[in-house]
């Protein structure tokens, strides 16, 4: 019987796919179509799997399910959720960066900044954050003229969660409906977790466990001009800053209309345009 769950024979579709533990872990990270579910061939399943533009997506589930299935079995030891699928993005960035064709780095491609496609409209940053033990998690977003003027900014503590790709996009939805409340009809929204903006660009989301959340926001994006932008951590740091200051509190929602005093060096060099080194 499975070690995990004990309600049903362990056999490799079970332990990699159909266990509630596994299944919660491919709908996290984007595997919600039921035909993803219903394939009774593992071959077929795998091998198709690999053929597709998300191969390495499903590579990568597949290791860290395995990983965290020999840790609870083996050494009883859990590996919570947010962490598998930060475990997960990692890898495919390591196999992505290790069969790209090399090429030269040019010392643009070895820095990046605040802001880094120039946008002339309102830029909202925004990120989430789980720190401690027990684990709190918050989210944060601020706004921010092209010239790098802080204009307001909001952060926030979610009871009873751990997940930090719900604090994203908890950060996401509140920030457009702040956004529209402030009449901004132009907005640039910069995260450096990829996955929330996969989800609520892609089209076969509403049996992930976050859907509502993420209809929400699709619903927001039809009322308002909004681009969504990947940018790394060293582009990002001032949203960073707001999230664990959420993380950090117990009020659910906290406006700010001025930057606390600790930010301030933070803000002046991103709208100075300093670069930072990537890590």
């Amino acid at each position: 019987m499975c070690t995990r769950c004990d309600d049903y024979e362990e056999i490799d579709f079970h332990c990699l796919r159909d266990c509630s533990f596994s299944k919660i872990i491919w709908q996290h990270i984007g595997f919600t179509d039921p035909s993803f579910f219903t394939t009774s061939v593992i071959e077929d399943w795998i091998n198709n799997g690999l053929k597709g533009a998300r191969s390495s997506l499903l590579a990568s589930g597949l290791w860290w399910i395995w990983q965290s299935r020999n840790a609870k079995c083996l050494n009883n030891e859990t590996i919570s959720l947010h962490r598998l699928v930060s475990h997960i993005n990692n890898s495919v960035e390591d196999i992505t960066f290790c069969l790209h064709k090399f090429q030269p780095v040019t010392d643009s491609e070895r820095h990046v900044r605040w802001n880094n496609n120039n946008f002339d409209c309102t830029i909202m940053n925004v990120d989430g954050s789980c720190i401690g033990s027990p684990t709190r998690a918050g989210f944060d977003g601020l706004f921010r003229n092209s010239a790098g003027f802080f204009l307001s900014g909001f952060s926030g503590f979610i009871p009873s969660s751990s997940d930090i790709l719900h604090a994203e996009l908890t950060a996401i939805l509140f920030g457009i409906t702040i956004a529209i409340d402030m009449g901004i009809s132009d907005l640039a929204v910069y995260s450096d977790l990829l996955l929330s903006f996969n989800l609520i660009s892609g089209s076969s989301s509403k049996y992930h466990i976050h859907a509502v959340l993420i209809q929400d926001i699709k619903d927001m994006l039809a009322q308002v001009n909004v681009s969504l932008h990947h940018t790394l951590r060293e582009g990002n740091q001032c949203a960073d800053y707001f999230a664990k200051l959420g993380a950090s509190s117990d009020v659910d929602i906290l406006i700010h209309q001025s930057p606390p005093d600790d930010l301030r060096p933070m803000l002046r060099n991103d709208a100075s345009g300093t670069l930072f080194l990537r890590s």
